[in-house]
């Protein structure tokens, strides 16, 4: 519980507000940007980092794991994230009021990983860590904007001091 309670889900919050922040910062007519024909677009990535996050946190809960399908509904990154919002919320939920027995269920991850199902959502936070820097990346040659991230950024900053003299 220490694991679920102590750390798990408190950094998983943490880090779905920055990550959130980043998925916002995706111009919304930009979805089909990449860096290089090898990589995923803006969207997919996108898409990728929502659905993958709230895979992990619901596998926790459920006790296997299934990729979500994209809704139709969700077309564009401001989207993404709105559906990113609601699922982390609803999944978040459903974790904190986990027993020790569920959270130390040995669960399967694809006959790749048999582990506690707590464990796993250290997986989910790296995760999203890991991809998020790669569409922190994507930002500025999409002509998007690069949030605070676990500091200023520049364009964060040049925001903050544009406020300050207004």
């Amino acid at each position: 519980m220490f694991l679920l309670q102590g750390q798990f889900l408190p950094g998983l919050k943490n880090e779905h507000r920055i990550t959130k922040t980043v998925i916002d910062a995706i111009p919304t007519d930009k979805g089909d940007y990449r860096p290089d024909e090898h990589s995923m677009s803006a969207m997919d990535l996108a898409w990728h980092i929502a659905a993958a996050e709230i895979m992990f946190m619901e596998g926790v809960v459920n006790g296997g794991f299934s990729y979500p399908q994209r809704p139709e509904s969700v077309e564009n990154s401001a989207d993404v994230a709105a559906w990113y919002e609601e699922n982390f919320a609803a999944s978040f939920e459903k974790l904190a009021k986990m027993t020790p027995q569920e959270a130390m269920k040995i669960v399967d991850f694809h006959g790749v990983f048999q582990l506690p199902a707590v464990m796993y959502l250290g997986f989910a936070t790296h995760h999203s860590i890991h991809h998020r820097g790669q569409m922190s990346v994507y930002l500025r040659p999409m002509g998007g904007k690069v949030p605070a991230i676990y500091g200023e950024s520049y364009d964060s900053a040049e925001a903050k001091k544009a406020a300050q003299n207004a």
